[in-house]
């Protein structure tokens, strides 16, 4: 599901030191306490007790949560979401975080798991993972109170077993209750894909994969001959099978991906708009100026300053 790998505390992106990640090792640092597992995984069974950064951080996990009361708001590359009672929260990784806001009887529980323990738990169930992506497009959603009831007992017994250090067999006890607890999150999103009339079919491997390859390389690649043929298909195939699945094209995908960098950017940097060019490999700023109003319709330094 994600492309990025386990980072230190001191990581930041590739753009040089811009944003912060979000990892398991600094939540841990800035967690006075908690339940974790190394640097995989850590449980936060009070969302008071999240180390919710004031400045904006780039994910590099997965983060899981359910808001059991009150209400719960932030922003996910520039974009203003709110969960409610019942609502799953699912950030994937590469996304910036930041503007939290927790009504004051806010309650949840969150988890926080490193992309390479991730991918160790569901290393046998591909679906799983295509199912994750899918929540992409559906970051908050809203579960039954019988299906919070058994989220609420996975983390409770996943929370008992990372507590438990002389257990022999811990990180391999704790990454089979995770897939379960996975397994039923994938169910729910499943449902809402059913309910969205999106099937499980070839074309949604394509898209799956297309994305995947994307979020890898959208800062230097944008021609979508590129991606089919890094997937061994034909531009058309491509085309034809992202918009069935997505109801968008492979060009709407990859501009979504680099307009929302330069929005990120632009507003959580301190790069000059120059710099932006060419860290997205624009043939200069005066294109990247033109692209940025086609599809936003203001320029840069406009959207900079807050218009």
């Amino acid at each position: 599901m994600t492309e990025m790998n386990k980072s230190s505390d001191n990581d930041t992106n590739s753009m040089g030191n811009i944003l912060t990640n979000a990892t398991v090792a600094l939540a841990k640092k800035e967690l006075e306490g908690g339940h974790f597992l190394d640097d995989d995984l850590i449980l936060f069974d009070r969302f008071e007790d999240m180390p919710l950064p004031k400045e904006p951080r780039r994910i590099n996990c997965l983060f899981v949560a359910l808001c059991t009361e009150g209400t719960a708001r932030y922003m996910v590359d520039t974009l203003e979401f709110q969960a409610q009672k019942n609502d799953v929260i699912i950030i994937n990784a590469g996304h910036v975080t930041n503007n939290y806001f927790l009504s004051p009887d806010c309650r949840g529980i969150a988890i926080m798991i490193s992309d390479s323990y991730f991918q160790e738990a569901i290393k046998d169930i591909h679906e799983i993972s295509s199912l994750f992506l899918f929540a992409q497009s559906h970051p908050v959603f809203h579960i039954q109170e019988e299906t919070v009831q058994t989220f609420v007992e996975y983390f409770t017994l996943i929370q008992k077993k990372v507590k438990d250090n002389d257990h022999r067999f811990r990180r391999e006890l704790v990454s089979v209750l995770l897939k379960a607890m996975l397994y039923d999150i994938g169910n729910e999103i499943y449902q809402l894909q059913l309910s969205t009339d999106t099937k499980q079919t070839r074309g949604e491997k394509i898209f799956s994969d297309f994305i995947l390859l994307l979020r890898n390389h959208f800062r230097h690649e944008r021609r979508v001959n590129w991606y089919a043929q890094q997937l061994f298909i034909t531009p058309k195939y491509l085309s034809e099978s992202v918009k069935l699945v997505s109801k968008r094209t492979p060009n709407d995908w990859i501009d979504r991906y680099v307009i929302m960098e330069i929005r990120v950017l632009l507003r959580n940097s301190t790069l000059s708009i120059k710099e932006i060019a060419q860290e997205l490999h624009f043939p200069n700023q005066s294109f990247l100026g033109k692209y940025f109003k086609e599809h936003v319709g203001v320029s840069p330094s406009k959207y900079r300053k807050g218009g």
